[in-house]
């Protein structure tokens, strides 16, 4: 019993040596923009895309910039910190390349409002956007086109990987964005097949 204050002291202390222990400091980082200024269509546009913010794989939907450590574990960096949620980045970022890539389209983000516009609605599913261990920044998922009715125009997948051209987290968060980038320019291609 008597070594029990004694304990309960020494427990204490450790807690707060620990609470004194400087960690490392936080990096957040956004996603490079598109290097084209958007050149927005006006109200007279032949055509409305609404962009859905996508969905992205559960362990993708956090703070931590993901690391695929080898072919079945990923890691989530605890320190290399997305400066706002990844999916805002990725909608508002296609929403940007697209308006470029279809300058006779307005591009609008579809948020759930707005339900009298004639428009074509864009969906994405997000299912890897992380670094590799053989140093590749990879992207895949896949995307629907519907019709102002709801019909389904087109879907595909999509895989891009880009090599990353140094070390460190900024050149992975940059191959990522160059990955978007390659994304978006597939996906803005196909949309001007389709319509």
């Amino acid at each position: 019993m008597r070594a029990m204050p004694w304990m309960i002291a020494a427990a204490a202390m450790l807690w707060l040596s620990g609470c004194a222990t400087p960690s490392a400091p936080h990096q957040r980082y956004t996603l490079p923009g598109s290097d084209a200024p958007p050149a927005a269509a006006g109200a007279e546009a032949e055509q409305v895309l609404k962009v859905r913010p996508p969905q992205l794989a559960h362990y993708l939907d956090v703070d931590g910039i993901v690391l695929q450590l080898d072919d079945i574990t990923l890691n989530e960096a605890r320190q290399h910190l997305w400066a706002e949620p990844l999916a805002r980045q990725l909608e508002r970022g296609l929403r940007s390349r697209l308006a470029v890539a279809l300058p006779d389209t307005r591009v609008i983000r579809d948020d759930g409002q707005g339900r009298g516009v004639e428009a074509l609605t864009l969906r994405l599913e997000i299912d890897r956007f992380q670094g590799r261990y053989d140093g590749l920044a990879i992207v895949s998922g896949q995307w629907q086109l519907y019709a102002p009715g709801g019909q389904l125009l087109a879907t595909e997948h999509f895989r891009v990987a880009t090599e990353l051209a140094d070390d460190g987290y900024p050149a992975l968060v940059r191959a990522l964005g160059r990955s978007w980038d390659r994304v978006a320019e597939q996906i803005g291609e196909a949309i001007r097949q389709t319509i």
